[in-house]
């Protein structure tokens, strides 16, 4: 087996300071719920405690449970206290904080909370708050609507003292039939560059960092094309199960929740052509026409390119775990599957014939979310004598989490006599480079919603063209037989069968521990 050789660790580079976005005030929708307390509330309390909202700057959390401004600032504390996403958590730092939480509660169904809403910011306005208002839809996609249209109906979405923005959390629809069905709703009531559809992987650094690495080194960019690549490999596995997301996951599944916007999107990033600009359209632009050209499967194609899994019990870090169908919430004989791996083909010149192998599951064996690109193998086997085996091919891996970073792997003479080759590793890491003080997600794009700039945010036609790629899944799965879950074991690499949608030397990059 040939040896990995890492480089030696890049010295410390300054992070820049964020800049300070124009003042606003954060609706949140389901302000009390799990996404506002783990994600929303400890980015927003990062960003004002370094002074990046501005003045005037004020928080309203709206949801069903009633409490008080008080009652809503103890529970927001304790959340943003045990966040590991609130870097700069003090008790100076929230007190200072605090006042700006404030608490409407009210039924999402009723026009009565719309028209409360309306009122109280306009109170607050004339206390001194923002007359920008940011509305930000922590809740599930199918009461997005009715969010939606109490804005409209109250004249929220139009706002003649300051600018009215929308944030829509994903899963942005179901199928492609209630993706255009949400993008006809949020466009009837507010214009498009208003409207914010949100994929927290495009805040990661490393994510964005994909965009640097391919058109600022002159390098790279020359090679990523078929003629050189043999294929390219996009991993999201994660140990955690459905934890208190059960009933989440029995109505959307591994493949709506993760394959239809973050691995597509590292897919879109990974292979888009050269923007002529980093604006949001232009970006976007590009991202749209990879999708597209992603033909939609036939269901043979499904049958023999997709795999599908669903977690049993098995062992992790020592300890045995429960399977699925064993978790509170889930049926006994549940059909969700926690488990995909698909083999996608992007059919334009640049990429005709790479297949693009993309995986993601619960409960296995690793953290680790990575985009592996696969260089073809030399022609000629010219170090190859006796028992030394040639050099592997090229890899470029572009690390996404937890271990942020990039590698690149190469072939080396081994010291001594005769040309013998060893495959060596040339690898950049974030925690080395910049430390940890680099922003998470959350902030990165609530701050990039402040400043106007939706180039990390998918566009509607981009959101349709993911739903056109995954419905057909859905659907031949639908006819096709169901397979015996549960068909791999918790701790493990995931379903065996996975391995029969790669061929010839092609394997599955193994899940490896982190950090390293």
């Amino acid at each position: 087996m040939n040896t990995v050789i890492p480089a030696t660790p890049t010295a410390r580079i300054e992070v820049q300071p964020l800049p300070t976005a124009e003042p606003c005030v954060l609706i949140i929708f389901g302000g009390s719920g799990d996404l506002a307390r783990r994600k929303l509330l400890p980015a927003v309390f990062d960003l004002t405690s370094m002074g990046c909202t501005g003045h005037g700057f004020d928080i309203i959390g709206v949801g069903l449970p009633a409490m008080s401004n008080d009652d809503f600032r103890a529970a927001m504390r304790q959340s943003v206290e045990m966040s590991n996403a609130a870097r700069t958590f003090s008790a100076e730092n929230w007190q200072k904080f605090a006042g700006k939480l404030n608490y409407l509660s009210g039924d999402l169904d009723s026009a009565d909370t719309y028209t409360e809403l309306a009122k109280r910011l306009e109170e607050m306005r004339a206390a001194g708050s923002s007359s920008n208002h940011l509305f930000y839809l922590s809740v599930p996609a199918s009461i997005a609507p009715k969010v939606i249209a109490g804005l409209g109906g109250a004249g929220l979405n139009q706002n003649g003292k300051g600018w009215s923005r929308i944030v829509v959390e994903k899963p942005f629809g179901r199928d492609l039939e209630t993706a255009r069905s949400l993008n006809k709703t949020v466009l009837g009531v507010f214009e498009e560059g208003s409207v914010y559809r949100i994929d927290h992987y495009l805040g990661k650094e490393t994510v964005q960092n994909i965009l640097m690495f391919r058109f600022g080194n002159s390098l790279f960019e020359p090679l990523w094309n078929r003629n050189f690549i043999d294929y390219v490999e996009i991993t999201a596995a994660e140990p955690l199960g459905v934890e208190n997301r059960a009933k989440f996951y029995e109505e959307t599944g591994a493949l709506r929740d993760m394959v239809a916007n973050h691995l597509l999107q590292l897919l879109s990033i990974t292979a888009m052509e050269p923007p002529f600009s980093l604006d949001a359209d232009a970006v976007r632009e590009q991202k749209v026409q990879v999708l597209k050209a992603i033909r939609p499967m036939t269901l043979e194609e499904v049958a023999r390119r997709t795999v599908r899994g669903q977690y049993g019990p098995g062992v992790l870090e020592g300890n045995l775990v429960r399977g699925y169908r064993q978790e509170p919430g889930v049926a006994e004989d549940s059909m969700s599957e926690t488990y995909v791996a698909l083999e996608l083909r992007v059919d334009n010149w640049r990429w005709s014939g790479v297949p693009f192998y993309i995986r993601t599951g619960k409960r296995m064996a690793e953290h680790m979310t990575e985009i592996r690109v696969h260089f073809k193998p030399t022609p000629e086997a010219l170090f190859v004598s006796g028992q030394n085996r040639q050099p592997e091919p090229n890899i470029i891996s572009i690390r996404i989490q937890p271990d942020e970073g990039i590698a690149i792997s190469f072939g080396a003479k081994r010291p001594g006599l005769g040309m013998n080759g060893i495959t060596v590793k040339a690898d950049f890491s974030y925690r080395d480079a910049f430390g940890m003080n680099t922003p998470v997600a959350y902030e990165t794009l609530l701050l990039d919603v402040m400043m106007g700039d939706a180039t990390l945010f998918t566009r509607g036609d981009e959101v349709e063209a993911e739903w056109r790629i995954v419905t057909p899944i859905e659907e031949a799965w639908a006819q096709l037989p169901k397979p015996q879950f549960p068909n791999y074991a918790a701790g493990s690499e995931g379903p065996e069968i996975a391995s029969a949608l790669m061929w010839g030397d092609r394997r599955w990059n193994t899940l490896r521990r982190f950090p390293r």
